[in-house]
């Protein structure tokens, strides 16, 4: 069988489209949905942006934003949790935190799904420190590891319960070790 092209569209169609569920990404003129997400992921999702949200937002540092699209570098995707350094979180003509997010996220937190691609995930991890995100993480559920991506520098493997998590300098006052992390699993 002979497979026929199909036609890449723009950043600016796919921005034009419908919001799908689960969200679709722009990489590389495609469009590429996400998996849905299941319960280790959903509840790893919610119970890390809140643990981040609980130290920083009081003091109006950064914010945590679960699901939220950022298009930049000619890309638009869909982080698990994307954290802005508050003075960088977009806002409206009213003040209110907008609902484009034409910007990366200064730390990009991915937490694979079983059916996923780990190489598409990593990608995007990398298009993020390529376009100034500070650090990425990648929660694997399933084995209880992280691979931290930190800008410019090798990546760390983390599997110990007793890891602590590196987090970016603006969230310096959370302390998370990979058993915390992984402990949220258990009811």
């Amino acid at each position: 069988m002979i497979k026929t092209p199909t036609r890449q569209i723009t950043l600016e169609e796919f921005l034009e489209l419908p919001e799908t569920k689960p969200a679709s990404e722009y990489i590389n003129g495609e469009i590429i949905q996400k998996p849905m997400p299941q319960g280790k992921h959903s509840r790893l999702q919610i119970q890390s942006a809140n643990a981040i949200n609980n130290v920083v937002e009081p003091k109006k540092i950064a914010l945590a934003l679960p699901e939220l699209r950022c298009t930049f570098g000619g890309r638009s995707i869909v982080p698990d949790v994307a954290v802005f350094a508050w003075q960088r979180i977009p806002v409206d003509e009213k003040g209110n935190i907008a609902n484009v997010f034409n910007t990366y996220p200064d730390w990009t937190i991915e937490i694979l799904s079983p059916e996923q691609s780990i190489t598409k995930v990593i990608r995007n991890i990398l298009h993020c420190l390529n376009h100034g995100t500070s650090l990425g993480w990648l929660i694997n559920p399933e084995e209880y590891n992280v691979l931290i991506y930190p800008h410019n520098q090798q990546p760390i493997f983390l599997e110990d319960e007793q890891d602590i998590l590196p987090v970016p300098e603006l969230v310096g006052d959370l302390q998370l070790t990979l058993g915390q992390l992984f402990g949220w699993l258990k009811l």
